[in-house]
């Protein structure tokens, strides 16, 4: 029995690394059915409209979306269409792992930290944005929920126990944000408490993106609020290679989005030479989500034996090959 899901090729490199990661997809006979929406810039000409309610319609249904990277135009009136998918279909849990893999530009090794990060709330939900008449002042407010802390946090502790992690950091910035973050530190805690089979420790945020680039190991699952989640997701980017490595999946309890986590790069946009491979991993987190977890382990594998024998890959890893190229590899390697 196949399974349909919702896929947005996505803007400027968006459909190169959509159409490789689909043909790796067909290659692991998956048993998966593509549903073809539009959203950004491709969906704003044909449509009008940022995310047309076909989209919108498509994700209610199929639960599951496979996204390309999105652009959202600069101006006023146009808010992040990441942003808004989030939150309209309540992705509160943004799940961003990185891995050390042989073959990459990294000064870093046997790295593995999973980034946890609370995904409608906080600094990007903007509430009661607004900019004075005379245009020399602009504010909005943070706002987060007990409800929206405690469940964030759990999943974190759920994740870590179920991938086997020791350890869980919670990051806050408590000692001056003594509300908003001062609430999720002690929600936090509170949900710790339940789960003694696991380390939990508590940093400040700016003492850990120190200690990131000083002693990564140190770290495993990271569970924070929205906005130092998406700064320390990329950091750990970073320390692997970059975004291009880096996947996303963002998780609720009705739908769940995967994506590469990186931007829509249009200046190489038309050229082949994007690398699929973050892509391809957010594929891999969406077969776990699925219950594949054998395929997303031999999809996992399939990249890493491409990257660490530099067989056709591309630029940004060292390589002359293409897009597809690199799809052509891993694919052979399944």
């Amino acid at each position: 029995m196949s399974t349909i899901i919702s896929v947005i090729p996505g803007d400027g490199i968006g459909p190169e690394i959509m159409t490789a990661t689909l043909r790796v997809l067909d290659a692991l006979d998956a048993g998966l059915e593509y549903e073809f929406v539009e959203a950004g810039l491709a969906a704003l000409e044909n449509t009008g409209e940022l995310i047309p309610q076909e989209t919108l319609d498509s994700i209610t249904n199929r639960r599951v979306l496979l996204k390309g990277p999105l652009t959202t135009p600069v101006g006023k009136g146009f808010r992040s269409i990441n942003v808004t998918l989030r939150k309209q279909f309540d992705l509160y849990a943004n799940v961003r792992p990185v891995i050390s893999m042989a073959g990459t530009k990294s000064h870093f090794e046997n790295i593995d930290i999973i980034t946890v990060r609370e995904n409608t709330q906080g600094a990007y939900l903007a509430a009661d944005s607004k900019i004075s008449d005379d245009g020399e002042t602009a504010e909005s407010k943070m706002v987060v929920t007990r409800h929206g802390c405690e469940r964030i946090t759990r999943y974190a502790f759920e994740l870590a126990r179920r991938e086997g992690r020791k350890k869980v950091t919670i990051v806050h910035k408590a000692n001056i944000l003594k509300t908003v973050s001062g609430m999720f530190l002690d929600v936090s805690r509170e949900v710790a408490k339940k789960y003694d089979d696991i380390e939990c420790e508590e940093m400040i945020v700016d003492a850990c993106c120190m200690k990131l680039v000083m002693n990564p190991w140190q770290f495993d699952v990271i569970v924070t609020t929205n906005l130092f989640g998406d700064i320390i997701s990329d950091l750990c980017a970073g320390l692997v290679g970059g975004l291009g490595l880096a996947p996303g999946a963002n998780i609720g309890k009705n739908a769940a989005m995967f994506e590469a986590v990186h931007g829509s790069a249009p200046d190489i946009a038309g050229q082949k030479i994007a690398n699929p491979c973050a892509l391809l991993l957010a594929a891999a987190q969406m077969l776990s989500h699925l219950g594949m977890e054998d395929k997303a382990k031999r999809l996992r594998e399939a990249i890493r034996a491409t990257l660490a024998a530099a067989d056709r890959v591309t630029p940004d890893v060292g390589g002359s090959g293409s897009t597809e190229s690199m799809a052509d590899a891993i694919i052979e390697r399944l």
